[in-house]
């Protein structure tokens, strides 16, 4: 089963994106602000087709999860914020230890 969001009766596909990002554990918060702020304008000015939901940061990578109606859509964000879009991953389930208890 596929996790979605339902937008006017339409489900919303998720996606993985892992981005190659040497030194993102070292970001500052101002660094990291400039950037998230810079998606988000380019999130507006796509509508509400793509939705950023939240991104996890390591040493050298950042893994954001977005919504969006397909990976083309997610690649057309990340060329226009000037963000690498190594790797993206459609959700194909969400598992967690509530499925299993």
């Amino acid at each position: 089963m596929r996790r979605a969001l339902v937008l006017n009766s339409y489900a919303m596909p998720q996606f993985v994106i892992e981005r190659q990002v040497p030194g993102a554990g070292k970001l500052s918060e101002s660094e990291i602000r400039d950037l998230s702020l810079r998606s988000l304008e380019v999130l507006r000015e796509m509508g509400p087709r793509i939705q950023w939901l939240h991104s996890y940061v390591t040493e050298d990578k950042v893994y954001c999860v977005y919504l969006a109606p397909d990976e083309s859509t997610v690649r057309e964000h990340a060329q226009r914020v000037g963000i690498p879009a190594d790797r993206v991953s459609a959700v194909r389930r969400l598992i967690d230890p509530v499925n299993f208890s």
